[in-house]
């Protein structure tokens, strides 16, 4: 659907096969253009190929070839496709039950992510750590067959990069290097995303506007191509590349000046990029760092955990922009309704391969004056490192001082909390994070976004120190 003083005609009805076949019998067009509906337009797409429909009905298919589409998502031909174009991608198989799961998951080895085939949103995506975790998810996550594989590949817990790319078969376009906040593993619409990156080498990115060059062609991409990417020890590795435009389009589009749309869709149309004044390449940065905050609604959703994963659970974005990133940050967060508190306190509770990193961001905000709270075994590590925290009982032990009581207090403004999974509503951690969204305590789920955060408190500004930004004349 799209807005009806643009369309000339809106349909609000379900994306399915049989009403797309009953909209094009009554508007009776030339094109379809698959790759602007995000991956819900391919998947129509693939299925208006198969039937055999769009040749009866004398439809062309316009950018999204099903060739191209199904090259991108099919493992063997992607690998294939990979191979070809000498880019590395993270050690995967395709599997059709638990037991061929278990055999991938040793094979690439832990922690591994699993994903059915063509999902929208990162649905039933999960990163398990060991083998119980797996026969969990393979049991009630997803029923796996031959008609629906399930995808374990070895999960790198890198820098995730993100491109939007603009291909007309002999040139290609890069608006913008979009690097994400949170590693690795948080899906792409949960992620905070920075533009332009701010600690990609030059190498990296040198390397990344290759593979995406390489990609696009290999494609056959007639118009936009979003592609991910992970940067571990170094190296760029292929996460996933969607022969369609995505819900950063319209945020690069803004802050670049590049209309991703228009020029995507001349070329569909038969126009190049040179025609529409555009070199091959990457398009130079501007002045200014962009920031897009995701957008929650955690309190309307009852038992739902908050800890963010590949599973998308954002309901929309905001944008900052600024001439620094810790300005942009600030200004994309309180955009997005969170509230930035310069004293207080802290609750930390991580899982245990997040508490070396706790130690230093634990210290950053003592450092700021605020109070530090910790569950049993992160306040012994972090009292053991020099850094005075003060113990508070887990749910489960019915003792006091207890978390629960504490977050109902008003002393704690911030909740930095972890854990190995999130689907089981009975666990203390996904209790406390439910009652930070009862009393609306911001509760953040990745050290990333927290390290972050830290860095906008030490700039010691409000809204009202920070420099307007006219998007219009960046």
């Amino acid at each position: 659907m799209t807005d009806p003083d643009i369309a000339d005609r809106v349909y609000v009805e379900p994306m399915t096969l049989t009403v797309l076949k009953r909209i094009i019998e009554k508007e009776k067009p030339d094109s379809i253009l698959p790759n602007l509906g995000g991956q819900t337009g391919l998947n129509l797409a693939m299925e208006l190929a198969r039937s055999g429909y769009l040749e009866q009905a004398g439809v062309r298919l316009l950018g999204a070839k099903p060739d191209t589409i199904d090259r991108a998502e099919d493992r063997e031909r992607f690998d294939e496709l990979l191979t070809s174009c000498d880019i590395p991608r993270p050690q995967g198989h395709t599997v059709f039950d638990t037991e061929g799961a278990l055999v991938a998951a040793h094979n690439v080895g832990y922690p591994t992510m699993v994903r059915p085939s063509y999902v929208l949103g990162g649905r039933a995506m999960e990163i398990v750590y060991n083998d119980d975790e797996l026969r969990n998810y393979m049991t009630y996550a997803v029923k796996a067959s031959h008609e629906h594989p399930v995808l374990v590949d070895h999960y790198l817990q890198g820098t995730e990069v993100e491109v939007d790319a603009i291909c007309d078969g002999t040139d290609f376009l890069i608006p913008g290097i979009m690097e994400h906040i949170e590693r690795a593993g948080v899906h792409s619409g949960d992620s905070i995303s920075v533009y332009p990156a701010q600690t990609l080498s030059d190498k990296i990115k040198s390397t990344i506007v290759t593979y995406t060059e390489r990609l696009a062609k290999a494609l056959n991409v007639i118009g936009l191509v979003n592609i991910q990417y992970v940067v571990y020890n170094n190296e760029v590795y292929v996460i996933e590349v969607n022969p369609r435009s995505s819900r950063t389009v319209p945020y690069i589009s803004k802050v670049t000046g590049v209309q991703m749309v228009d020029i995507a869709t001349k070329i569909m149309l038969g126009e190049t990029l040179k025609e529409q004044g555009y070199h091959s390449g990457l398009y130079p940065v501007g002045n200014y760092v962009a920031v897009k905050v995701p957008v929650f609604s955690f309190e309307k959703l009852h038992d739902v955990d908050t800890q963010l994963g590949p599973e998308m659970k954002s309901t929309g974005e905001a944008l900052g922009i600024a001439k620094t990133f810790e300005e942009a940050l600030y200004k994309g967060l309180i955009a997005a309704g969170f509230k930035i508190f310069k004293k207080g306190g802290v609750m930390f509770t991580v899982k245990n391969s997040d508490k070396p990193e706790i130690v230093p961001l634990a210290e950053k905000f003592e450092k700021l004056g605020f109070e530090l709270y910790a569950t049993s075994g992160t306040a012994s590590m972090l009292n053991r490192n020099m850094i005075a925290t003060n113990f508070t009982y887990r749910i489960h032990e019915d003792k006091e001082p207890n978390v629960i009581s504490l977050l109902e207090s008003g002393k704690i403004n911030y909740v930095i909390s972890t854990s190995e999974t999130g689907r089981k509503p009975a666990l203390d951690s996904v209790k406390i994070r439910r009652k930070s969204v009862e009393r609306s305590i911001a509760c953040l789920t990745s050290v990333d976004t927290a390290n972050a955060l830290v860095k906008c408190i030490a700039m010691d500004k409000t809204v009202d120190d920070l420099e307007m930004v006219d998007i219009t004349k960046i």
